[in-house]
């Protein structure tokens, strides 16, 4: 068996964005929501299940600001079916978070209760949360980026979507996923937006853009009847601003986390080039159609994702100790209510990540003297810092927009067979 090979950390350089005031960027956003509001008005703030950088300040900013106003905010998970589609399982991947009654002075109002409020042009019926219909106002936020189940120039994963999904909750999210499978995701989302934008009283939701190092990049505020003219425009700036993978060939990717604050998929799919419904991915549609990646080694799961391993399914390759972390109840919930069941299957899983490695370059049917082409990430969230293997070298000197930030090492292992360090 050939050893591993000599790894040499990696930076990809982006061009620097302006730090951004974010207590002036959440106020100004309110102040395009706000205005029609009279005082005393109670407000439901749809809070999703993705990781945001600074989530909890972004929440305590919009729960100050409309307290400031004269309003009366509460909370309400807006995750369709994460965290097991319990109330006790949403309220605790808020608390995850730093989201918390206790920490931010409000009230959380976890239930899954919905309403059905009418039918899409396409017979699908459109679910509400009782408690936000119960609500004199329902304000979203979420983080605008590129769907990782299908490719739209308009639609993505943003406010529309989280009205159809968060709005919906478990109900909601069944129902949408099972019209996709029959119509497409962005005719099915589209349908049943139109009809909860007229028979709620959402006035609109505040789109977070991150930039290529995770950092909150913009905050907007958006008027509900003004959501499809304006998330085209931030959609494209999201996709310019999504850092990806540098290299067109990769043998192994070996990915040290995924989950639910990562992507929806666990992995995005728009960094790996994978998707869970068996299809190219958004890369390949836009004519890009790498990185081209054999096998995918999942080395284990966020603690924020409480077992839900969702996206598992795309790896290749994981250790028992991924393994024993899934939540199986929640898993198949989640990968059920999205009708992706391929999305939780187990890969092919072995003791330790030491003999994970060993034995997947093994299988690569590489040609007599052929070095693997190897790249380490943290997460499909984490590509400005990277390992990658001497193969791959030469690729990285003298190129605009990556340098070198160590000297080659081996990989070092514990007692047990796990890798000493992270990407």
């Amino acid at each position: 068996m050939p050893p591993l090979p000599l790894m040499r950390r990696v930076r990809q350089v982006f061009p620097p964005t302006t730090p951004l005031d974010l207590p002036a960027a959440v106020a100004a956003g309110l102040d395009r929501l706000c205005p029609a509001l009279r005082p005393g008005a109670t407000v439901a703030v749809g809070v999703g299940s993705r990781g945001i950088t600074s989530l909890a300040r972004l929440v305590a900013l919009v729960v100050a600001g409309l307290r400031e106003r004269g309003v009366k905010p509460f909370l309400f998970p807006a995750m369709g079916s994460h965290g097991g589609a319990t109330p006790e399982g949403q309220v605790q991947l808020l608390a995850s978070y730093g989201v918390t009654e206790a920490a931010l002075g409000v009230q959380i109002r976890p239930s899954l209760e919905v309403r059905q409020v009418g039918v899409s042009a396409e017979s699908v019926p459109a679910f509400c949360s009782v408690e936000a219909l119960a609500a004199d106002a329902i304000v979203l936020l979420n983080r605008v980026k590129p769907h990782t189940d299908f490719f739209s120039p308009t639609l993505g994963s943003g406010l529309i979507k989280m009205t159809v999904v968060g709005l919906g909750k478990q109900a909601g999210a069944s129902a949408m996923h099972d019209a996709a499978c029959r119509i497409g995701h962005e005719r099915a989302i589209r349908g049943i937006w139109r009809v909860l934008r007229d028979a709620t009283p959402l006035i609109g939701g505040l789109a977070v853009l991150e930039d290529q190092h995770h950092a909150t990049a913009r905050v907007t505020g958006v008027r509900a009847a003004d959501f499809e003219a304006v998330e085209p425009r931030l959609l494209a700036d999201a996709r310019a601003l999504l850092p990806l993978l540098p290299f067109e060939e990769i043998d192994l990717l070996v990915v040290d986390r995924i989950g639910k604050n990562i992507s929806g998929t666990g992995m995005d799919t728009n960094v790996i080039n994978r998707s869970v419904h068996g299809y190219s991915a958004a890369l390949a549609r836009e004519g890009r159609p790498a990185p081209f990646i054999r096998r995918i080694f999942v080395r284990g799961l966020t603690p924020e994702t409480h077992g839900n391993g969702v996206g598992i399914g795309l790896a290749d390759v994981t250790t028992a100790r991924v393994v024993r972390s899934l939540d199986q109840q929640a898993m198949a919930m989640n990968a059920l209510t999205a009708m992706a069941p391929q999305s939780a299957k187990v890969p092919l899983w072995f003791a330790d990540d030491r003999e994970a490695l060993v034995r997947t370059l093994g299988a690569l049917a590489l040609r007599q003297g052929e070095e693997p082409r190897v790249v380490r990430i943290a997460d499909t969230l984490s590509v400005t810092q990277l390992e990658v293997s001497a193969a791959l070298w030469p690729e990285v000197e003298g190129r605009a927009g990556l340098e070198f930030t160590g000297p080659p090492r081996a990989w070092t292992f514990d007692a047990d067979g796990s890798l000493r360090d992270e990407a």
